[in-house]
């Protein structure tokens, strides 16, 4: 502990006491509510409103320490083992009790009992769980994912089956992964379904996957004027399974933000305000992470200045803010995660908040934000805010063409899974290029734009930003081999999608 340390006062993961207080309750409630979420350090010797180091007497100072281990040893349910050391800061020796996250949670006090004394970290204070959370922190403890749970009583058609691994083995297809057959058998293997006598069970996964059965498992859209939520502009709900809400949510974003155009020579290039890969990952990851026990929606809002996805749920399972800002990850929704993988909407866990961050700064926009509430995790993706003169004439910004993108999505959206071209729309790639590709006219032009996959259209996006990027550089963007970069160029050539001018290093693509 240092004196600047000190100095930044109190938070969720530190807690001053001037003395060991008579009732013990007074600390092991807060030592209690660490091992519940993130860890933390409470200090003993330190005024909690001043932040005065005011220390602890020498003579005291192992009497106090036996206290404290004792008390966390005699109140805390299940065991709780913290680190009590000594410590000098300013001159003056303080206590300083460290807790890690527990993974045999809840923790409570016994003398309150589980339901009445489990504690949990709230900004900086310790405050009682809710029952949901302590059925969450029950879960955490006994390893044990909600959406592998069966779902009773709920019944598993052929219909849903089929679809199910249809649009798996299309996604797949779309993003270039290996052919695989997708059966009944994978799905009871990815605990998808599970086979009890002669009938099928289905995990609430599959029901997730499959159906609108669960009311929270929703999407809520809104546009909102200003940069409040006061006044709606528009506001849409969307259900059903949940990686075709992830598409709706990302067509609906691109319908109310602007969409400029900039003139290169002969060649007209488009391209929406803010990154397509960041907006998709905030929307996947939504859903991903998410709190499952917690009966409110994913949020997806749209202001004058950002775009902010709201997820149910905190940091899961201890995972502290530091340790998801440097690339880890805890999975909360194990078979929706394993699913996603196997259909290629998600590539690796915890590349996404650094994903979200290169896409911003390739985009020359402000670094995004993520607040971690109790009940909720957040990301803010912030729009340049242009003079309303610029905001007039801006590309293709009226309302009129966004209106006319809406009518194309929704569309798309209630035909969705039955094309590859529907398929290419539900991992979010709406590429904005298909505007291109339309304008070209003619029916093979049509025919072209619905065999496009994500690959292909994030390629034209790369390429029009960017005219003489490489393939290997293309390949580390969008998250692929070179050698899957380099196949869907040769497609992109032979339809005379693109053109190369020039030699190998100092040449360039045209896109027609």
């Amino acid at each position: 502990m240092t004196i600047e340390e000190v100095v930044h006062g109190e938070s969720k993961n530190v807690e001053f006491k001037v003395t060991l207080p008579k009732d013990s309750e007074k600390y092991t409630k807060t030592i209690v509510a660490f091992a519940n979420t993130q860890g933390g350090k409470l200090i003993f010797g330190v005024d909690d409103e001043t932040r005065k180091v005011v220390g602890i007497d020498e003579d005291e100072l192992f009497r106090m320490m036996d206290s404290i281990s004792n008390a966390v040893s005699d109140s805390c349910v299940p065991q709780i083992v913290p680190n009590i050391e000594p410590q000098t800061v300013d001159g003056k020796t303080i206590i300083v009790v460290t807790v890690t996250p527990g993974a045999n949670r809840p923790y409570y006090l016994g003398s309150k009992g589980k339901d009445a004394g489990t504690f949990i970290r709230v900004a900086g204070t310790s405050r009682p769980a809710h029952s949901e959370k302590i059925k969450e922190l029950e879960m955490e403890g006994a390893r044990i994912y909600w959406d592998e749970l069966t779902c009773v009583g709920y019944e598993v058609t052929e219909e849903a089956v089929e679809k199910l691994c249809s649009d798996i083995v299309k996604f797949r297809k779309e993003v270039g992964l290996p052919k695989q057959d997708v059966t009944i058998t994978q799905l009871i293997n990815w605990k998808l379904l599970k086979r009890e006598n002669d009938s099928l069970m289905a995990s609430n996964a599959f029901v997730l996957l499959t159906s609108d059965y669960f009311p929270f498992s929703k999407t809520q859209c809104a546009v909102f004027r200003g940069t409040e939520r006061t006044v709606f502009l528009d506001k849409r709900e969307y259900s059903g399974p949940i990686y075709e809400q992830i598409v709706q949510a990302t067509d609906f974003v691109l319908r109310n933000i602007r969409l400029g155009a900039t003139i290169d020579g002969l060649v007209r290039k488009e391209s929406y305000e803010l990154p397509l890969e960041a907006i998709r990952e905030m929307i996947i990851n939504a859903h991903c992470h998410r709190n499952l026990i917690d009966d409110s929606c994913v949020q997806v809002a749209i202001y004058d200045d950002r775009l902010e996805v709201s997820s149910p749920g905190g940091l899961y399972n201890g995972l502290t803010y530091e340790e998801l800002m440097n690339g880890h990850s805890k999975i909360r929704n194990k078979t929706i995660a394993n699913v996603f993988s196997k259909m290629g909407i998600v590539e690796s866990w915890g590349t996404g908040v650094k994903r979200i961050l290169s896409a911003a700064k390739s985009y020359g926009l402000s670094a995004p934000s993520f607040q971690v509430f109790d009940d909720m995790f957040r990301v803010n993706l912030f729009r340049n805010v242009f003079p309303m003169e610029e905001q007039e004439c801006i590309g293709e910004a009226s309302e009129k063409h966004r209106r006319s993108i809406g009518e194309t999505s929704e569309k798309h959206r209630r035909n969705i899974g039955e094309t590859s071209e529907k398929h290419w729309r539900s991992i979010g790639e709406a590429s904005e290029y298909r505007v291109n590709i339309r304008e070209t006219s003619g029916k093979r032009r049509n025919n072209l734009e619905n065999n496009l996959n994500s690959t292909q259209t994030q390629i034209l996006e790369l390429l029009s930003r960017n005219a003489q990027l490489s393939a290997k550089k293309m390949a580390e963007t969008i998250g692929i081999s070179s050698r899957n970069v380099e196949a869907n160029i040769k497609k992109l050539k032979k339809c005379g999608i693109l053109i190369r001018h020039g030699s190998p290093k100092s040449g360039y693509w045209e896109i027609k």
